[in-house]
């Protein structure tokens, strides 16, 4: 349940700190006292949009905060926990924080969040019932969705929304592929031309660089073997060549061997240098025999160049390996052209399994809904009857429709108010009064569904007096057996029936009105209560009034 609010610095709050209780909280006050003024900041608790006007003073913050008794409700703590969400299992406080620059900041157990995580953690926090919501019953969406709760199809909506997805998925994929066939076939020819273009090659990687190093040695072979020659004079064949010189110098000292430092190693030394010379020179002469001047096989390398370079320039790309992989390209292109027929009859097949179970599981949802609609019809005709609505008929049709992420039905609420009148759309057929009765009574049906902490009504009894004004109080106080409910009403037949009454009220001091709220003793309570049945004047018989509202709920 909601325990405390806490509103500073908004609109016409300076401060103000409310203490709520279980059962039903009643929170009255004039027109234009400010109750809609605390249902908008307690809005922005459960991720309304934040407005910089509503700073009243732009020297500090307007702050929000709101502590919720969470006990009992494992769902909210693990959507807590899946979403990295900071969790108390006893109590949630949710703080919104907007600065008169106009930042707003969100907060769920002092840990600042995004605003969508706020509004998802809100949403099964507190549900908040204002007037304007009374327009909801008439719609599909909404209508659907209360059938939904009832009928408990949240694991049917999961799982059938996924084979949805998989489903339009599946469509979405046949669909591009028999697009992209289409374009395939009509560039069949010229693809199947470019791609033996590219085959008839037999492109090999790596081999530009190998086919361009050897063209190049070709083109000045006849510089490479002078160089190749003067290094193999200057190495082993020429006159005073390096490897005779060498010999000599192991000669020379052969004589001397004696005298020379036996750790300098000159022997040893002397004689790996004459083997390296040795192997340098012969790995020359063999590469100078091998280079020979042959003028088709440089025309063989310039031509097989010269098609690769044409083939490069004509598709826009620089290596070989790109042409292998555009060749490769083509090649699946050409391979889907000649399975077309069988890979579009594979993806029409898995549309069909994946439409299917869809099929399925909307049928499991349709089946969920037609019970829950009855139950639903009955239930609500057995509430509105003690509301002065004895003669309310109610249909509530769950009809065949295009398959869909919701399934493949249509919910339509139809009443009727008097006898001898065909149901209709609730839009059509009901008073204002009338409608504010039916969502209550909506809302008593599917709060125990809801797995919510608390309910709040603003004003859910606007065109509503009398008996049935108290009809709708008990129905609020019984409801709160169950499920903390917070109702801001006009009516002191309603108001009477409240567990907590709390009062909004404008005071002025010096430099502004201000908005506040105080809870209601007894005493108090009775003087509320007989301002809202004769006016300012309070009489004794008013008074007197007010006391045997409340002593009725006693």
């Amino acid at each position: 349940m909601l325990k405390s609010l806490h509103i500073s610095n908004y609109a016409l709050i300076d401060r103000v700190d409310i203490d709520f209780t279980p059962g039903l909280n009643i929170i009255t006050g004039e027109t234009g006292a400010g109750k809609s003024i605390m249902l908008g900041a307690l809005s922005l608790i459960l991720g309304g949009r934040a407005d910089t006007r509503v700073v009243s003073d732009h020297s500090v913050k307007s702050v929000i905060e709101a502590s919720i008794d969470v006990s009992g409700y494992p769902a909210l703590g693990q959507y807590c926990i899946d979403n990295d969400i900071e969790w108390d299992p006893t109590e949630c406080i949710l703080r919104r924080e907007i600065t008169p620059a106009g930042r707003s900041r969100a907060f769920i157990n002092d840990s600042p969040v995004p605003l969508n995580r706020l509004q998802g953690v809100a949403l099964q926090l507190v549900d908040i019932h204002s007037q304007h919501q009374n327009l909801l019953l008439a719609r599909p969406e909404y209508q659907m969705q209360i059938i939904d709760t009832l009928a408990g199809n949240e694991r049917l909506l999961d799982i059938h929304r996924a084979r949805w997805n998989d489903f339009r998925q599946k469509m979405k994929k046949l669909k591009a592929t028999r697009l992209q066939l289409e374009r395939d076939r009509r560039d069949e020819e010229y693809t199947r031309y470019q791609f033996e273009q590219l085959d008839r090659l037999n492109l090999i990687a790596g081999e530009q660089d190998e086919l361009e190093a050897r063209r190049d040695v070709l083109n000045n072979l006849t510089d490479i073997k002078t160089s190749l020659d003067m290094a193999l004079d200057a190495l082993s064949e020429g006159p005073s060549n390096a490897l005779d010189r060498l010999n000599a110098a192991s000669d020379a000292l052969a004589g001397i061997s004696s005298v020379l430092p036996a750790d300098a190693s000159i022997d040893s030394r002397l004689e790996s240098a004459v083997i390296d010379l040795g192997d340098i020179a012969a790995t020359l002469s063999r590469l100078n025999d091998s280079l020979n001047a042959d003028p088709a096989e440089l025309e063989v390398i310039e031509e097989r160049l010269n098609s690769i370079y044409d083939l490069q320039h004509r598709h826009n790309v620089e290596t070989v390996e790109d042409l292998i992989r555009l060749r490769d390209s083509l090649a699946s292109q050409l391979g889907q052209l000649d399975d077309s027929d069988d890979i579009v009859a594979g993806l029409e097949r898995e549309a069909r399994r994946s439409r299917a179970l869809a099929r399925e599981s909307a049928a499991d949802l349709t089946k969920a809904r037609t019970e829950a609609a009855e139950a639903f019809a009955k239930r609500l005709r057995e509430l509105a009857a003690p509301l002065g609505m004895k003669n309310l008929r109610c249909d509530i049709r769950v009809s065949p429709a295009d398959l869909s992420a919701t399934g493949a039905d249509a919910v339509d609420f139809l009443f009727s108010f008097n006898k001898n009148q065909e149901p209709m759309p609730v839009g059509a057929t009901a008073s204002g009064g009338e409608i504010s009765r039916l969502m209550l009574c909506v809302k008593s049906i599917i709060a125990s569904h809801m797995q919510l902490p608390s309910i709040i009504f603003d004003e859910i009894d606007t065109g509503v007096s009398g008996d049935v004004a108290g009809r709708m109080g008990e129905m609020m106080r019984a409801l709160s057996a169950n499920i903390q409910v917070i109702a801001i009403t006009h009516l002191p037949q309603v108001a009477s029936k409240g567990n907590s009454h709390f009062k909004v009220y404008k005071e002025d001091d010096d430099n502004a009105t201000h908005t506040r709220i105080i809870r209601l003793d007894d005493n108090a309570r009775v003087d509320e209560l007989a301002v809202m049945l004769s006016g300012d004047t309070v009489s004794d018989a008013a008074r007197a009034n007010a006391r045997s509202l409340l002593d009725s709920n006693s």
